[in-house]
């Protein structure tokens, strides 16, 4: 028998752990992009994003292909995009109540 869907999705999860890694992405959802633009974009060494590269790589989230001296990578389904803009959604709504709690706490703050 395989892995449980709650273990796959919790790899998953992990895999996106990384703000190198969130933000590659970010990056590829406008199209494919060489390794070189990628690091003109993010402020990592090359060793690192090379690193981060292989790991969204081997989780099936991006893929590779050489264009003459260049490896250029782009995200493996639209999928990938549509999680991440579920992230937003979530972090925009999460923060949005944490920033009512805020004024509530600040309005009865005023009345003490």
């Amino acid at each position: 028998m395989g892995v449980p869907l709650y273990q796959a999705k919790a790899e998953l999860f992990r895999t996106l752990g990384h703000p190198v890694r969130i933000r590659v992405l970010e990056l590829l959802q406008n199209g494919p992009k060489p390794v070189r633009d990628l690091l003109a974009d993010i402020d990592v060494e090359p060793s690192n994003l090379s690193q981060q590269l292989g790991v969204l790589r081997r989780a099936g989230l991006v893929t590779s292909a050489r264009s003459g001296s260049s490896v250029v990578y782009t995200l493996s389904t639209p999928a990938v995009a549509e999680l991440l803009a579920a992230g937003r959604r979530i972090l925009s709504a999460v923060l949005t109540d944490r920033d009512e709690l805020l004024v509530q706490i600040d309005a009865e703050r005023q009345l003490s």
